[in-house]
């Protein structure tokens, strides 16, 4: 066989490119096709679809300082836009299959934590306050100081809380679990059910979706999230239909008039960028703030490293390409969620379907973002999905945000006992940014009194004394005469 021919008989290690395309986004270069790209990009939709219902379940179910709610159809529109536009940015600016959409834990902050402070506007605006600053962490090359900052263990903990906390939103949200009345006079705030038991057939419609969700997700079924909330959506719209219900809550499971409707872009642009300041303490705002930056910062690192690293793509160092410029789309799409009034939007884990499909370039983002915008269309058809068929999900992403604390060394005192707080104090003050309060100063306590504050960094020093302020606001103000 002449030399030629040996030449010609080996596998290329990258195909030449068939077209324009094909070599802006290296799609043949990184060893994939048009078809897994277009597989890829529809796999991740499908995954991660469900935050077009949760997300405006979890924003609109909430009231601001002012009682005011947001309205579900424009929640829908917002979330689906803002995905649509950041997913192809991040396709074709970071040549990356990494989805964009509103952040699980992110939103839960936007609506338990800030909207009660303050309007919905200005919550927005802390959320284009966070953006922009991530964008500018990013540009200075802070990122990796404040990496270091804190130390990983923590950050697992902090991931697991709010998986805890999302979980326990869930069972409130569909009435498995609901607060005692004060009248009661007990010691005990929180019941089975509405009156200390299960009864009535939507929470018999959410046992099943938990149950199915867990099975689906126990089989790794992919799409298992959104099959069961389509499939108990069916199943609610069955039973609303032959069964007196008194209510399903904001959401009642009845077909629509119509499946396609105008999107409605009314809550786009609706964001003050400093009205919080003038309805809350500086301190607590900026914290707010910091809570934010905290859990969209590194949840982003870790999703973005993770997907890269499973796609293949990271280099010799462990780098992920073109990082400064994924990283800057990522922060550039919290400023886009809050400019929506979406909450803040960041990169997701489902973009692994994708890659699981064959991903390998932003392309596939091309149709997962195609396919959110088809979703602006569909708002009737999205808005009948009642919380007891959508809330199964947040118990289901409690759970694979549970799996981090196998990280955490629990024989370690010194790390262990503000993960445990870090854990513990989300759900049971229904509070991400109390819990993060509580990890953060138990950890510069704890390292101090074993003699060991000099490993502290200095940055965790300075946040720490903002959370003492902050658990300490009221007789700070009454020194001060705030008050």
């Amino acid at each position: 066989m002449s030399e030629s021919q040996k030449v010609a008989d080996r596998p290329s290690a990258e195909p030449p490119a068939a077209n324009g395309v094909d070599r802006f986004f290296k799609i043949s270069e990184r060893g994939s096709t048009f078809g897994r790209e277009i597989r890829g990009g529809f796999a991740t939709f499908f995954t991660m679809a469900y935050i077009l219902v949760l997300n405006p379940i979890i924003l609109g179910s909430a009231k601001d300082k002012f009682g005011h709610s947001l309205d579900t159809g424009q929640l829908v529109t917002a979330t689906a836009l803002v995905a649509c536009v950041m997913t192809v940015i991040m396709g074709v600016g970071g040549n990356l299959p990494l989805a964009i959409a509103a952040g699980l834990g992110l939103n839960a902050v936007v609506a338990f934590q800030l909207a009660p402070l303050m309007s919905w506007p200005d919550a927005m605006g802390l959320v284009v306050i966070e953006g922009v600053l991530i964008c500018v962490l990013v540009l200075t090359g802070l990122r990796e100081a404040i990496m270091n900052a804190i130390p990983q263990q923590l950050k697992q903990a902090i991931g697991v809380g709010i998986g805890l906390f999302i979980a326990f939103i869930g069972f409130v949200d569909a009435g498995f679990v609901s607060r005692i009345p004060d009248a009661a006079q007990t010691t005990v705030p929180v019941q089975l059910g509405s009156v200390g038991h299960l009864a009535g057939w939507p929470v018999l419609v959410f046992c099943l979706g938990v149950l199915l969700t867990i099975a689906l997700v126990a089989r790794k079924v992919k799409g298992a999230i959104l099959i069961s909330i389509v499939t108990m959506t069916v199943l609610a719209i069955i039973i609303n239909s032959v069964a007196d219900i008194k209510s399903w809550g904001l959401m009642t499971p009845k077909v629509p008039d119509k499946i396609v409707d105008t999107p409605d872009f009314g809550l786009i642009g609706h964001f003050s960028l400093f009205g919080a300041f003038g309805e809350t303490s500086a301190i607590t705002v900026i914290l707010l703030i910091f809570t934010l930056i905290l859990s969209d910062f590194f949840d982003a690192m870790g999703t973005i490293v993770g997907i890269s690293a499973e796609a293949g793509l990271l280099d010799d160092d462990g780098q992920v390409p073109n990082i400064g410029r994924v990283l800057f789309i990522d922060g550039a799409a919290a400023v886009a969620g809050g400019i929506g009034s979406a909450s803040s939007n960041t990169a997701y884990i489902e973009s692994a379907s994708g890659v699981g499909e064959g991903s390998r370039t932003g392309f596939s983002n091309l149709i997962t973002g195609g396919l959110f915008g088809l979703a602006l269309f569909l708002t009737p058809l999205l808005t009948i999905v009642p919380l007891q068929a959508a809330a199964p999900a947040l118990i289901a992403v409690g759970f694979l945000m549970m799996t981090h604390v196998k990280y955490i060394d629990w024989d370690k005192y010194e790390i262990a006992i503000p993960a445990f707080l870090t854990i513990a104090a989300m759900p049971f003050t229904y509070s991400i940014t109390d819990g993060i309060g509580a990890g953060f100063i138990s950890y510069v306590v704890i390292k101090t009194v074993l003699g060991k504050a000099k490993e502290v960094n200095w940055l965790l020093w300075g946040v720490s004394a903002l959370f003492l302020v902050y658990f300490a606001i009221d007789p700070v103000e009454q020194i001060l005469g705030v008050k």
